[in-house]
């Protein structure tokens, strides 16, 4: 029995996972237009110029077209990422500078103030008559 059910299982989740492989490269064939960024199966960054039945038009660099078969593209990027890839700037940096500046804006904003050091390196409560600073 166990040998039975142990092979009829495998071929189900085989022939699951391959359909849902088939439902994502549609998906990613039908999100294709002009102007999109994309990445080739060979890992070529490039922007959709046109589309055809079959091929799609690439343009790898400014004024260089290449043509490529639809199933050649393996992802359609976010605009954002794509400009991340192509400019050489992480997006987990612009987003870290943003949430500092949003953070900034909250702290000035509660009346908060940052700690300010004397010349000498020691905050101002223990310039006062504290405990002096080790150096």
């Amino acid at each position: 029995m166990i040998i039975l059910v142990v092979p009829l299982l495998l071929m189900f989740v085989m022939f699951r996972s391959q359909k849902k492989r088939q439902q994502q490269q549609q998906s990613t064939q039908t999100a294709l237009e002009p102007g999109a960024g994309v990445r080739t199966i060979g890992g070529l960054y490039a922007q959709v110029k046109a589309v055809n039945d079959e091929t799609v038009e690439l343009e790898i660099a400014p004024g260089v077209v290449t043509h490529f078969t639809k199933s050649a593209i393996a992802a359609v990027l976010e605009p954002q990422e794509y400009d991340a890839i192509i400019n050489g700037r992480p997006v987990d940096d612009e987003l870290a500078e943003l949430d500092e500046s949003v953070e900034a804006v909250a702290a000035e904003e509660d009346g908060d103030k940052p700690l300010s050091l004397s010349k000498d390196g020691s905050d101002k409560d223990d310039a006062e008559g504290g405990a002096p600073a080790s150096k």
